[in-house]
């Protein structure tokens, strides 16, 4: 590659027709063509060898081409394409000078170059100079005729016209106006592209299609080197904004942006060498999808290597961020839009496919993290929606006031963050999200919906088993006839009760009649069910309940005094009334009666069989009847409400009986033995024989009032043994254990008497050592007294002993 101050060139293609790719990228990267878009032109120019063409480009072009050394000879001096920048013209203006025609060094029959060269400049220059002497205009076989036809015949191989501007170049300009040569060289065109083959398509296509043909004259560059320099100075100036409207290449067609023309030369270079027939509009749609493509990976590197958006996909992996959407539609606009103004000039479809296959490519590599995003969004509205609701219904809220209030807001919040989150390259469909979090609030409402009815529930039922369980185990405790009727009473009402209030707590749950129905039907069984397992479980006691009311009125009276058996009870009588009372707890626990039309004769039943019966049979042996619980069901009784079968009342009346007998011959036993320890008196009879009898012996006590001292004193020694020894109390086991333990305590219970009023005599006597009686007489007359006051503290000794705790004389 060479450089110069006027400008820059180097070697597209060589003379063996390899391509120099790297060149041209290095060419094009210096003077900045890629920028140009379609502001760019194209010139070449071909012709005979050694007819000035280099020349003529750099007094023209400003180039540095290389030029034809006169003085070493007339010679080959271009081999293959150079390719240069015009130095100062606008637009910028790359020139190609191609190789000579009919030179010697390639023979007369190396033909293939000059037409591949040829066909490679019309198919991507704006601008064709064809350098041709004036003195070969009007001559037949002059160099010119060749080279056009070489032009016309390859042109037919593009097989779609770019509208090209063939501007004649006529050298050496002789006396002769240029207003004569130019009819006879626009003829010459003529004649010779009539005489080209042309294909089907092109048979009547004008040669005004193809090309704008330009025809200028310049003098003699060795003879008039002056005026030739003011002549292309001249021509200089027509190139100035060559592909504005009017100008040379004005009407051109099928342009390849800039950033596209290497690649283009590069493919068209190769169909050519490979001798293949070159069609542009294809041509011109592959370069724009492989530059399009290039550009389109460009950008989306570009993008992955954004550091915007590489912070927002860090970010949102943590959570929600404001803005997103707005933020990355900005970050995918600039892509896009830089994409478009690369691809700007190429072909309209496959611009617009390309695009839309980056479009894809960016939105598939964002989707992650809006699906991110929106699960973000969607997991922070459910959270706020459930502490929302939690604390609406805390706040004393009805249920489904709450509910759909914070259904709507919360939906609404969502709403919002999508429309945050929705960017706007991207159609993408946020329905099935929200319809995720639609099911996700409803089951959260669901549940707690669950919950709460659930705790009502629960808590009416707690209400309910506490109001009928106690009550109705203490009416079955004391069963008579009306404890069914008043568990009936107690049923309804709390049920009536429990049924009201949770009907007036469902109200704010927005429930319909048929579900609000079933609650309170639910809630009524439970009810019926507190009730029937009570009296199940009473009624698996009812042995016990019924040997504790036995024992309840059996021993005791009327008072709920302890009965003491003194012989005065009506033992027979007691014990019916407190079977007959069993009998009726019995007969109240066989069978659930919680329904009104509940009506039964089992306690007839059970009466007539086990009480009734034992009077009947003792009173007539011989009668012989049916025993009417020999059964399993009752009559009017289904087998639901049945709690004890008849067969089972049997066996437990039987048991009861067994187990209660007991208890009524502790009673008679008693009550025997209370009677003999009270008939220790003799009979009446044997009274009033002593009596009798002993009259002769009572007077004579009456007439000796010392005998009865004597007796007095006697009576007091036996009470005292008696009080000391406990005669009643240990004849009330049995007449020979009460002699046995009498004869064991006697001997010892009088000797500690004695040794007592021993005792006392002695304290006495210490008591009052200065008594002295004087008198003998005084002693005597007062004997009888002193006898007698020792006899008295002697009996006073005995009665206090008597009272004394025997179990100090055992």
């Amino acid at each position: 590659m060479a450089n110069s101050e006027e400008g820059c060139s180097t070697q597209l293609i060589d003379g063996d027709g390899t391509f120099n790719a790297t060149g041209i990228d290095r060419l094009i990267k210096e003077v900045k063509l890629g920028e140009c878009g379609l502001s760019y032109a194209i010139v070449s120019i071909m012709g005979p060898q050694s007819s000035g063409k280099s020349t003529l480009l750099n007094n023209l072009f400003a180039t540095n081409f290389r030029e034809m050394d006169a003085f070493r000879g007339r010679s080959q001096t271009t081999k293959g394409i150079w390719l240069a920048k015009c130095a100062g013209i606008e637009p910028c203006t790359l020139v190609m000078d191609l190789e000579g025609t009919d030179g010697r060094e390639r023979g007369e029959d190396d033909t293939a170059f000059e037409k591949q060269s040829a066909l490679f400049a019309l198919a991507v220059s704006d601008i064709v100079l064809i350098n041709m002497w004036c003195h070969d205009i009007g001559r037949e076989q002059a160099a010119n005729k060749p080279l056009l036809k070489t032009v016309f015949q390859v042109m037919m191989r593009l097989f779609s016209p770019r509208k090209t501007t063939l501007m004649f170049v006529i050298r050496d300009k002789t006396r002769t106006p240029l207003e004569n040569l130019e009819p006879v060289l626009r003829e010459d065109i003529q004649k010779i592209w009539d005489s080209v083959p042309k294909p089907e398509s092109h048979k009547e296509t004008p040669l005004s299609e193809f090309f704008n043909v330009e025809v200028v004259a310049l003098s003699s560059y060795e003879e008039k080197e002056e005026q030739f320099k003011e002549q292309v100075a001249s021509l200089r100036q027509r190139f100035f904004h060559s592909i504005a409207p009017g100008g040379l290449a004005g009407d051109r067609r099928g342009v390849v942006p800039a950033s596209g023309f290497s690649f283009s030369a590069q493919q068209i270079w190769k169909v050519i060498k490979e001798n293949k027939d070159l069609d542009l509009p294809a041509h011109k749609v592959m370069v724009a999808t492989v530059r399009c493509e290039e550009i389109a990976n460009e950008k989306y590197a570009d993008f992955s290597g954004n550091e915007e958006w590489s912070q927002l996909e860090e970010a949102v992996q943590s959570g929600p961020i404001s803005g997103f959407g707005k933020k990355l539609s900005s970050i995918l606009d600039t892509c896009l839009s830089e994409y478009d103004a690369e691809a700007t000039y190429f072909d309209e479809g496959v611009r617009t496919g390309k695009r839309k296959q980056l479009e894809e490519k960016l939105l598939q590599l964002v989707q992650p993290a809006f699906q991110a995003l929106l699960g973000h969004i969607r997991s922070g509205s459910l959270d706020k929606f459930k502490e929302a609701f939690d604390k609406a219904l805390n706040g004393g809220e009805a249920f489904s006031v709450a509910a759909c209030n914070c259904f709507e807001s919360f939906m609404a919040l969502f709403d919002e963050g999508c429309a945050d989150a929705v960017i706007t390259q991207a159609n993408w469909d946020t329905s099935k999200v929200r319809d995720k979090l639609k099911r996700d609030m409803e089951a959260h409402i669901a549940s707690v919906r669950a919950s709460k009815l659930a705790e009502l529930t629960a808590l009416y039922e707690a209400q309910l088993k506490e109001a009928l369980s106690g009550p109705v185990e203490a009416l079955l405790d004391g069963a008579n006839s009306e404890t069914w009727p008043a568990i009936r009473k107690l049923f309804r009402h709390e049920t009536e009760s429990a049924v009201s209030g949770l009907s007036s707590a469902l109200s704010g749950f927005d429930m319909d009649e048929q579900s609000k129905g079933k609650l309170l039907s639910s809630l009524e069984a439970y009810a019926r069910g507190v009730v029937e397992a009570k009296t199940k479980e009473e009624a698996g006691r009812v042995l016990i309940r019924m040997k504790d009311r036995f024992t309840t009125l059996f021993s005791h009276d009327s008072d709920s005094m302890p009965r003491v058996w003194t012989g005065k009870e009506d033992i027979r009588a007691i014990t019916k009334t407190a079977r007959s009372s069993s009998l009726k707890l019995l007969s109240v626990m066989a069978a659930i009666r919680l329904d009104d039309g509940d009506a039964d004769n089992i306690e007839n039943t059970l009466s007539l069989a086990l009480v009734d019966s034992t009077n009947v049979a003792a009173k007539d042996r011989s009668i012989t009847t049916a025993d009417p619980l020999a059964s399993s069901t009752w009559q009017e009784v289904s087998s639901s409400k049945t709690l004890i079968t008849p067969v089972q009342c049997k066996s437990l009346w039987r048991q009861f009986k067994a187990e209660t007998e007991y208890s009524v011959s502790q009673a008679i036993s008693a009550q025997e033995a209370n009677k003999r320890n009270n008939n220790w008196l003799p009979p009446p009879w044997a009274i009033v024989a002593l009596i009798v009898l002993g009259f002769n012996e009572f007077m004579t006590l009456l007439r000796n009032p010392l005998y009865l001292g004597v007796i007095f004193v006697g009576f007091l020694l036996i009470k005292a043994l008696w009080v000391q020894l406990d005669v009643a109390g240990e004849f009330r086991n049995g007449a020979l254990p009460g002699l046995i333990s009498l004869s064991s305590k006697l001997v010892p219970t009088i000797m500690n008497m004695i040794k007592r009023l021993a005792d006392e005599g002695a304290n006495a006597a210490a008591n009052d050592p200065h008594r002295n009686p004087p008198l003998a007489s005084k002693n005597f007359t007062n004997e009888g007294n002193a006898s007698s006051e020792m006899s008295s503290s002697a009996s006073s000794g005995l009665t206090e002993s008597d009272y004394s705790s025997p179990s100090k004389q055992d």
